[in-house]
């Protein structure tokens, strides 16, 4: 089997065996990148030297007799949301093109003192706004299993290069689906921890009280280990949780037996793709197979309905008023003073420190709104004007208030829910991978594809994203798993035991 092809445990294992040198397993996803990059368009950067460098390091290192890192030797791609020092990070926007960060994301330390080697920073929706990786200044990542289709978003650019073979793994993040969905479209695994599990600290903010990051894998192990390095108490993030970590690898082989699983009646809805539910309700029936009892449970605020043809969600309307306002807030600072991308404006001169005078001076006003009219996509306006809309005086009460209260009902449901189920087991998106371009003129169709997602991070819970299956076109169906807070270690166990017994996970795009 090609390198490209090998799980991270096995990359890692040969190179402390010493059949196989970090230097090599670098060049083999460089050479990976060199071959498929130019259809899929998964990186905004790829750091070569750079990463040849630390993959020398990792290989000096071990012939010191130094300790390996969990991580040791594994090329690992990082969403560009996720702070790098000395490397750009742009969140795939004109507005932080040329920003380079002085400092590393927690989560970046961590993985480079597990020994990891960062290949370089994948493609995202612009500030992680989006599902399609449609929404990037610097374009459109495609799915490897059909280059046509979208590998859904935002963190389509870490699925892809995971889904590619051009990284061993990757980091995501996800705000209301943005690890899960893209995993499930591309046929890798996707967690999203529980909110405070891990570190947001050097994470480019889009919605405060949502965002998370996590693994994607190729499979649930790898998703366990990385889950295993990045998982820590912070205390530069005020939200990070000084929560115990499990030993989620040591831990992983577990035997599902009377573990109670919940099937939300309110998430198999009419006009859901039946080959999707088709898919879920067979993994279900594996795990029930295994031991596992299966049951009906109600999320009655994640209602989904449908009229005339048309959904409708409590959980995709909270979610894009609470989201929206965060973002209004968090992306008030790219204002084109502080930092990132500044208008041209030739007489703007007080930046220099020069006096200007008073008839040629351009209003600061001016300035702000050009270099934010210039610097931001046009998904990215639209979710600054919702969310300032929301947040506005006289409005205030009756959205973002409202939201607020629903994303409480929301989270009350799901504790109701756990105290009869382990976990939830539901499709992770209505559909498989849809076509570029498809829903690009239709912001709500496109919102709306995220209605089996976004409840796990109103609740602030753990989810999982596994392949179960493909359609008859051959695109990849995911399974989504849902779990208590901080109970990652039952999501994975569940999940591996899936996918003991299944080889859906083991199939790789024909690029």
């Amino acid at each position: 089997m090609e390198l490209y092809g090998l799980t991270a445990r096995a990359v890692r294992d040969r190179i402390v065996a010493g059949e196989l040198t970090a230097e090599a397993a670098a060049r083999a996803c460089l050479e990976r990148i060199a071959a498929v990059e130019g259809k899929v368009h998964a990186f905004v950067s790829v750091d070569a030297e750079g990463a040849l460098r630390r993959a020398k390091e990792v290989d000096a290192a071990l012939a010191r007799g130094e300790r390996p890192g969990a991580l040791c030797g594994i090329p690992i791609a990082l969403k560009d949301n996720l702070c790098t020092a000395g490397t750009p990070t742009t969140c795939s926007s004109k507005i932080l093109a040329n920003y380079v960060p002085p400092y590393n994301a927690t989560v970046v330390e961590r993985v480079l003192a597990a020994g990891a080697v960062p290949i370089g920073k994948t493609n995202l929706d612009e500030f992680a706004m989006g599902s399609s990786t449609e929404n990037s200044a610097f374009g459109t990542t495609r799915n490897p299993w059909d280059l046509e289709r979208v590998p859904g978003g935002s963190s389509g650019g870490s699925a892809a290069a995971v889904a590619a073979g051009e990284a061993v793994m990757a980091l995501g993040s996800d705000t209301g689906g943005s690890i899960r969905q893209p995993a499930s479209f591309c046929g890798v695994v996707g967690l999203k921890p529980t909110y405070g599990r891990v570190s947001r600290y050097g994470l480019v903010a889009f919605a405060s009280s949502l965002d998370q990051i996590g693994p994607i894998a190729k499979d649930v192990a790898d998703a366990a280990l990385l889950l295993g390095v990045i998982a820590a108490h912070d205390p530069r993030d005020s939200t990070s949780v000084p929560e115990p970590v499990p030993d989620y690898v040591g831990q992983l082989e577990a035997d599902i037996r009377g573990r109670k699983v919940g099937l939300p009646r309110e998430f198999f809805i009419e006009g859901m793709d039946p080959e999707v539910e088709g898919a879920v309700r067979r993994a279900v029936e594996v795990l029930a197979g295994q031991g596992a009892e299966v049951m009906e449970v109600s999320l009655p605020h994640s209602r989904i309905d449908v009229k005339d043809g048309q959904l409708s969600a409590y959980a995709v309307a909270a979610y894009y008023v609470i989201a929206t306002a965060e973002a209004s807030s968090n992306l008030a600072r790219y204002d084109g003073a502080h930092y990132g991308h500044r208008t041209a404006v030739s007489h703007l001169q007080f930046a220099h420190g020069r006096d200007v005078p008073i008839e040629d001076a351009t209003p600061l006003v001016e300035m702000f709104s050009r270099s934010r009219a210039e610097g931001f996509g046009a998904e990215v306006k639209r979710r600054i004007l919702l969310g300032t809309y929301a947040l506005s005086s006289g409005y205030y009460d009756a959205y973002y208030l409202k939201a607020s209260k629903v994303r409480s009902l929301i989270r009350r449901d799901f504790d109701e829910a756990f105290e009869r189920a382990d976990a939830i087991a539901c499709p992770t998106s209505p559909t498989a991978a849809f076509r570029v371009g498809e829903r690009a003129d239709d912001p709500l169709q496109m919102y709306m594809g995220d209605v089996f997602t976004i409840s796990c991070n109103l609740a602030g819970i753990p989810g999982i994203a596994v392949p179960c299956g493909f359609t008859t076109g051959g695109l990849p169906i995911g399974l989504q798993l849902l779990g208590r807070p901080f109970d990652e270690l039952g999501l994975l166990q569940l999940a591996r035991a899936y996918e003991r017994v299944t080889d859906h996970h083991q199939r790789r795009p024909p690029l």
